[in-house]
C-alpha cells in the first residue's frame, strides 16, 4: 500500500499525519519548538528548529510505521501565514524568522500606506498590516541593512522546509498573496510594488499553485531517511487555506470559523472578482 504525509509547520510545533491515498489516518507525530520574543512586540523563530522538528517528526513515524520507509509516495505542507525567511547565497538563514504574530512593524505599514496608497489594495486586495511580510522586509532594510544586503533568497515557513527537501525556491499563490508583494489579480509578483521598496525579483521565489511538483526529495535525504523509492514533494498551501479546504469550503454559502494561535473566519468567493477596499483579508 502506498502513503501520503501531510506536513503542518505551525507557530508552535510541526505536526505530521501519514495517510493512505483514499485519506485513512495510519500514523501522526509533533515536535514542538520555542517561540522567541527577544523584545516587546517582537515574534521570531530559528528556521533550523523547523528543520529538526521536520526530521524527529519523520523518524518518530518511520518507528511508528516502518513500511513507510518503502511506500511513502508524496509529501506536501500547510504553514503559517507571513512570516519572513530571508536567506543568503548558500542557502542559509541570514536571522531568525519574524513571524506574523510581530507587531515591531508599525511604521513600516504607515509607510507603505503613505507611499502606495490606494494602489496597494488595487494590486494585492489588502492593506498594509504588521502581520503582512512586506512591513517586515521594509523594517529589515531600514534596522538591519547589512542583512538585506546579504539576502539572496525570501521564502515563508513551508517553502523554507520545501527548499529543504528539494533545493528548489519555490511559494504558492495562496501564501504569496499574504506577502503584499504579489499581484493578485495577474498571479505575478508586482513589478510597481517591488520597484516602490527597492526588492529585487530574483530575490522572490518561483510561484506555483498547490497541487504543482516542487521535485523531488534529495538523495541524501532518501539516504539518511532510510526511504527505499523517490518520493515526490508537492507545493502545499497557507494553513488557513488548507483549513478551508479541507473543511469543504468550497461555495460562498459555506463558512469555516476557526481558532487556535490565531482566530479567523473563512469563506470562499470562487470567481475572486470582489472588492472589500482592504477591510477584509482576501488571498
Amino acid at each position: 500500500m502506498s502513503y501520503v504525509l501531510g506536513i503542518d509547520l505551525g507557530t508552535s510545533s510541526l505536526k505530521g499525519v501519514v495517510m493512505t491515498k483514499i485519506g485513512t489516518e495510519v500514523a501522526s507525530a509533533t515536535s514542538s519548538y520555542p517561540l522567541l520574543v527577544p523584545e516587546k512586540g517582537y515574534s521570531e523563530q530559528d528556521p533550523l528548529e523547523w528543520i529538526t522538528a521536520f526530521r524527529s517528526v519523520i523518524q518518530e513515524l518511520l518507528s511508528k510505521w516502518p513500511d513507510l520507509k518503502g511506500e511513502l509516495e508524496g509529501i506536501s505542507f500547510s504553514g503559517q501565514m507571513h512570516s519572513l525567511v530571508l536567506l543568503d547565497q548558500t542557502g542559509n538563514p541570514l536571522r531568525n524568522a519574524i513571524l506574523w504574530n510581530d507587531v515591531r512593524t508599525t511604521e513600516q505599514c504607515d509607510q507603505i500606506a503613505a507611499e502606495m496608497g490606494s494602489e496597494l489594495i488595487s494590486l494585492t486586495k489588502n492593506r498594509a498590516l504588521e502581520g503582512f511580510t512586506l512591513p517586515k522586509v521594509l523594517w529589515v532594510q531600514k534596522h538591519q541593512p547589512e542583512i538585506w544586503r546579504e539576502t539572496k533568497h525570501l521564502l515563508l515557513p513551508k517553502d523554507f522546509l520545501g527548499y529543504y527537501l528539494t533545493g528548489n525556491f519555490q511559494m504558492d499563490y495562496s501564501d504569496a498573496a499574504g506577502t503584499l508583494l504579489l499581484d493578485v489579480a495577474e498571479q505575478t509578483w508586482s513589478e510597481p510594488i517591488l520597484t516602490k521598496f527597492g526588492i529585487e525579483v530574483g530575490i522572490l521565489p518561483e510561484l506555483i499553485a498547490g497541487a504543482d511538483l516542487r521535485g523531488m526529495m534529495k538523495p541524501e535525504l532518501l539516504a539518511e531517511f532510510g526511504f527505499t523509492k523517490p518520493i515526490k514533494i508537492f507545493g502545499g498551501g497557507a494553513d488557513n487555506a488548507c483549513a478551508a479546504l479541507a473543511a469543504g469550503i468550497v461555495t460562498p454559502e459555506l463558512g469555516l470559523a476557526s481558532i487556535g494561535t490565531s482566530g479567523v473566519f473563512l469563506s470562499c468567493e470562487p470567481d475572486g472578482n470582489v472588492d472589500y477596499q482592504g477591510k477584509l483579508h482576501f488571498f
